[in-house]
């Protein structure tokens, strides 16, 4: 038996380095595939955190608590199919921001429930009531109680039930609005020329007066209604008599902060031609 030779070695191919090249092409495409899903996951999260903290400054409802299901963009469902969503959870800030105002509120409650224990004998009387709303704690006062018909001068009287209501206020740091409230009967004399100036002055006396007793001038603030917010119909003298009162505004302690919120300052300045943003509806078509 006649033993073949062996055979002679290929001359080497001058292409061989192109299985390199596409080695090396394939590692780099699975690089930027992770690279491009993690940002993608990551943009996720960012979306959901700006989510929450947006209901959670605008006092959105437990069910923004729930979990969000944020899908890839279309370019990303294009190039990984088999990737899975991502599931984020959103921040706890609604439940903290509800769980403060749940202990404002306690708080404010049991401040009503003393002031309308001091003042019970006004309140079964009818000439004060205590509420509380979504602001604070509102005390209505009787115009009777404080002021002579058509007069913005506090009667002697009126020094009493303010003294007591500013001895139980005046040691927080709460804001307070003092209302001026009228009927629907308008006046018009040498002193007011309508209502509007009647409930504003009205206000304004009840302040220097809470401002004497201690409050510091900082929390005090007066403003003049009119006959704009009835608390009863204005058709039967009795309903009238409701209506003409001034309400003392005990705000919640977030309101406060808000409004005493200092460093924001922006003038707004006329603006030139050339500065001017044409309106949607007169901008024409190309």
């Amino acid at each position: 038996m006649i033993r073949r030779p062996p055979p002679e070695d290929d001359e080497e191919s001058p292409d061989r380095w192109l299985v390199s090249y596409a080695d090396f092409i394939t590692l780099l495409f699975a690089f930027f595939v992770v690279m491009y899903s993690i940002s993608s996951v990551n943009q996720g999260k960012y979306n959901e955190l700006m989510s929450s903290m947006g209901t959670a400054f605008t006092g959105g409802s437990a069910s923004s608590q729930l979990k969000i299901i944020n899908k890839p963009n279309s370019n990303a469902d294009s190039k990984l199919k088999g990737q899975q969503y991502s599931v984020v959870k959103p921040l706890p800030l609604t439940h903290l921001y509800n769980e403060k105002m749940r202990r404002e509120r306690e708080v404010m409650t049991g401040m009503g429930v003393d002031l309308s224990n001091k003042l019970s004998p006004l309140i079964n009387e009818g000439k004060v009531r205590v509420v509380q709303n979504n602001r604070g704690i509102r005390i209505d006062i009787n115009d009777s109680l404080l002021f002579s018909p058509g007069s913005a001068d506090l009667a002697v009287a009126a020094s009493g039930v303010l003294n007591e209501i500013a001895a139980m206020i005046k040691d927080n740091q709460r804001l307070i609005q003092v209302e001026g409230h009228t009927d629907n009967i308008a006046i018009h004399n040498d002193t007011f020329y309508s209502n509007w100036e009647l409930s504003a002055v009205r206000a304004s006396s009840v302040v220097r007066m809470l401002s004497e007793a201690g409050i510091a001038d900082g929390r005090l603030s007066a403003l003049g209604f009119g006959s704009t917010q009835p608390i009863s119909e204005n058709a039967t003298a009795l309903g009238r008599a409701k209506n003409r009162r001034v309400s003392i505004m005990i705000l919640y302690e977030a309101q406060s902060e808000a409004q005493n919120l200092s460093g924001f300052s922006l003038e707004i300045t006329p603006q030139t031609e050339s500065q001017k943003i044409t309106s949607p509806d007169k901008t024409s078509n190309p």
